[in-house]
This record gives C-alpha cells, structure tokens and sequence, in this order.
C-alpha cells in the first residue's frame, strides 16, 4: 500500500504549563485510505502520547471528533487525508470555544443552551400503556426526521459568525434540535420552548449566513430549521395580536 508522508501541525494548549496555544508539527507517514483521525491517532501511539483530542465511533456517528482542519470546521473521522491539499495539514481545536486541553475544547455553554430548549418530548397528558403507542404516518414522520441527524459535534458553531459575535446567542444545532421537537406530531411543548427560542438571543440573532448547513456534516441544514421557526414564530405572534391565539395545536 503507498504511503504519503504529511507534516501535521496540532495546535496544542497544556494549561498547566502553557501560557498560550503553540503548534507543533509532526512527521506522519499516511496510508491510502487514511483520514485526519487516524494520523492524529499515529502520532497518540507513535510519536507523541501527550497529545489529547476527543473521538470514539470513527463512523461520523458520535460527533466527538469535531475540530478546525486547514481551518474549516470538520470531522476528522471523515476528512480524508488524499482529500487534502499539499502535505502540510493544520489541526485545531473548534473555533468560538474556550480551549480545555490541545484539541478539546470545553461544551459547557452548549450543553446550557441545549438543555435551555428543552430537546425531548413533552405533552400536556399521556395516555398509558395499554391504549397502545402513539403511532405517526410517514408523512408526519418526514417533517422531522432531518433534524434527528445531528450528532452534536459542534461544527455549525464553529462556523456561526453571530455565535463569534455574540455568545449568548442559543446558536443553531440547540435551535435545530428545538424545531426537531416542535415538528413532531407526538410533541406538545411548543409554547414552552417559544419562551427562549423566539427571542433575540434565539432565533432572531441568526442572520441567515448558512455557514452552519454548508459545514454540517450530516447535511442538517440548520439553517433552513431556524428561519422555517422564524416564519411559525411570526405568525403566532400575529394570531395573538388579532386574538385567534398562538397555539401550535
């Protein structure tokens, strides 16, 4: 099997020691069918075991492995190497997070404004068990289905330039993931959500640039969930201000 040797730059970051990120290259011999996980774990194995970064699945599956790769937010389970330019590649931590350690950054204020839009189902009532399953037709099921996709590996963040300018914008896969919900037809919290979604730091920070969907890697499209929730929230509000009410169902 040929082999292409690359010079790997990893931004690293050891806060016990380091006063600032700094770069350290690394002489990678690469396979064929390699992608940027598997020199990174190379050089884990080979070069260099200091080196930290987070992946598990090596399936675009888990989202875990997420980072900058010639500055572009990617997976790295799925950015292959013979994809790349030149044999020099340069690997970061995401952009617009705070760096915990080498590649990994820290997800707190994700996880916040994920919890904060309430990403599982809810309903006024339920029915028990014996009246039997809360079944949904193909069609009901289609208009929610692309956003189960996601797989929270933080990309659309990285590339969200109103999440760069203002942090506490909800940001769009916790915002796609609120209009997941919203389209179910098992789903009734709606209005529970409209209070954090249909706000200045929810939807209406969003400017429609749709660097989000073009980075996704598992064509969510973000972007298209946040203004189709721009569109319900508007109505809703004109049904309450001529008084039919904003009712989702």
């Amino acid at each position: 099997m040929s082999h292409r040797t690359i010079d790997l730059e990893v931004m690293r970051y050891r806060p016990e020691q380091d006063d600032e990120p700094w770069v350290q290259t690394y002489k990678v011999p690469c396979e064929e069918d390699w992608v940027v996980l598997d020199a990174l774990i190379y050089v884990k194995d080979n070069l260099d075991g200091s080196l930290s970064y987070r992946w598990s699945c090596h399936m675009a599956v888990c989202g875990s492995c997420g980072m900058m790769i010639n500055g572009e937010p990617a997976l790295s389970c799925k950015t292959f190497i013979r994809d790349l330019p030149g044999d020099v590649i340069r690997v970061e931590p995401l952009t617009n997070f705070p760096i915990e350690r080498d590649l990994v950054v820290v997800m707190d204020d994700f996880i916040e404004k994920l919890q904060r839009v309430k990403p599982y189902i809810i309903r006024d009532e339920s029915k028990p068990i014996s009246e039997g399953e809360h079944r949904q037709t193909p069609a009901q099921l289609k208009k929610f289905k692309q956003y189960t996709l996601c797989i929270n590996c933080l990309c659309c963040y990285a590339a969200c330039p109103q999440y760069a300018l203002i942090p506490e914008f909800i940001g769009p896969a916790a915002l796609t993931l609120a209009h997941r919900y919203n389209q179910d037809s098992r789903d009734q919290g709606w209005e529970e959500r409209e209070d954090v979604v249909a706000t200045n730091e929810g939807i209406w920070d969003c400017a429609f640039a749709d660097a989000c969907s073009i980075v996704c890697p598992k064509h969510v499209d973000p972007a298209s969930a946040i203004q189709q929730m721009k569109i319900s929230s508007t109505l809703s509000w004109y049904k309450n201000l001529i008084g039919l009410g904003g009712k989702k169902r």
